[in-house]
């Protein structure tokens, strides 16, 4: 078992393994909720003990869901090919309607509701939809949910809009968010 990834806090455990939160929530209900909610500091050792999750069960979970992760993306570079095919994919923008007015990529489409609940026919079930955000993170919830609904051709770009930019379209503006 790795004694690094038991021993790290949970806020380091979830920059290496973004879907860590899904994974732990999912699969052993920790992490979603103020009942099981865990501390940033607080280490995977931890959890698992106030939990009483075997450790080595608990970091099965979170290098299989990365793995699953892994299975969702395509590359910048992969999509400009399918793009430039006979039979380029549905191509969604999550981001805000704002992002998407000042930088979007060529062919996508804005997800807004109203799109979305059109999409879940069974003419859809086996159509290739690409989900892309700023920079590939936030998108997975969205594909995992999407592939959960039927939606099981559904991948995101990795690397989101900013790793196109720097691959595929150098010229585009990148940007940075700015949280309060």
């Amino acid at each position: 078992m790795n004694d690094d990834l038991l021993n790290l806090p949970m806020n380091e455990l979830r920059e290496r393994y973004p879907s860590m939160k899904r994974a732990l929530f999912s699969a052993f209900h920790i992490g979603g909720c103020q009942s099981c909610a865990y501390g940033n500091e607080e280490t995977l050792a931890s959890v698992c003990e106030r939990n009483e999750l075997d450790p080595k069960i608990a970091v099965n979970e979170i290098i299989a869901s990365a793995e699953r992760d892994n299975e969702m993306m395509l590359s910048p570079t992969e999509l400009k090919e399918l793009m430039d095919s006979s039979n380029p994919p549905l191509l969604l923008d999550t981001r805000t309607r704002e992002e998407y007015e000042a930088v979007k990529i060529e062919g996508a489409e804005l997800l807004t509701q109203e799109l979305q609940n059109s999409l879940f026919i069974p003419d859809n079930y086996e159509r290739t939809i690409i989900l892309c955000d700023h920079t590939g993170t936030n998108a997975l919830d969205t594909c995992s949910w999407f592939q959960g609904h039927g939606l099981k051709a559904t991948r995101i770009l990795k690397g989101g809009i900013d790793l196109w930019a720097q691959e595929v379209e150098p010229k585009m503006p990148r940007y940075r968010l700015e949280l309060d």
